[in-house]
């Protein structure tokens, strides 16, 4: 009886965790479908992280409460969203440069490069740390300190945009569901904050 006891309880964790992975995929393409608009991505991803707070915690949530959260998030998110666009032009003509022979051109390069990573780790834990009524500029200043702060949940987040980009110059559509996990590395980055 009780090695029954013991494998069922095993078969229910090992459930639970797959429930949770599926989840962490389908917010991924909620999140993809939600970013079409390019400008709304950090809204998108905000949304995307509260679901699987919401989830997490067992509270009711779906598709319906994605949207809202997207919806209220892009009231100031779709301002951070063109900001990162802006930074992402301006570091292709940095490479422009780096490509033309400018003195100096590799080093910029490079700078331009780890300063375009340190913003998306920025967006995407301010994005995690969003609720109704947070103001996106506030996010984005302590994000920012807890990006120096927290070296390891900063490569852990990353580690998991690698993954998507190499998910999309594979297979592109495999990107969508992929950027769950960077959503679940986010809100367990964020978490792991909380709790310290």
């Amino acid at each position: 009886m009780a090695t029954k006891t013991r494998t069922t309880g095993r078969r229910s964790r090992v459930m639970d965790r797959f429930a949770l992975f599926s989840e962490c995929l389908l917010v991924g393409v909620w999140i993809a479908a939600a970013s079409l608009p390019l400008l709304t991505f950090p809204a998108a991803f905000a949304a995307g992280t509260r679901h699987l707070h919401r989830y997490l915690a067992g509270e009711r949530g779906g598709l319906r409460e994605f949207a809202a959260d997207a919806r209220e998030a892009a009231r100031g998110g779709w301002l951070v969203g063109a900001a990162v666009w802006a930074a992402a032009a301006l570091l292709v003509l940095d490479l422009a440069a780096v490509r033309a022979g400018l003195p100096g051109g590799p080093l910029v390069g490079a700078v331009g490069i780890v300063a375009m990573i340190g913003l998306l780790v920025a967006v995407v834990r301010a994005a995690s740390c969003w609720g109704p009524g947070a103001r996106w500029r506030a996010l984005l200043a302590e994000s920012g300190r807890t990006t120096v702060r927290d070296p390891a949940g900063s490569l852990l987040l990353v580690c998991g945009m690698a993954v998507v980009v190499m998910s999309g110059a594979l297979v592109l559509p495999l990107a969508a569901p992929v950027l769950g996990a960077v959503a679940a590395a986010a809100t367990a980055v964020r978490q792991r904050e909380m709790s310290r």
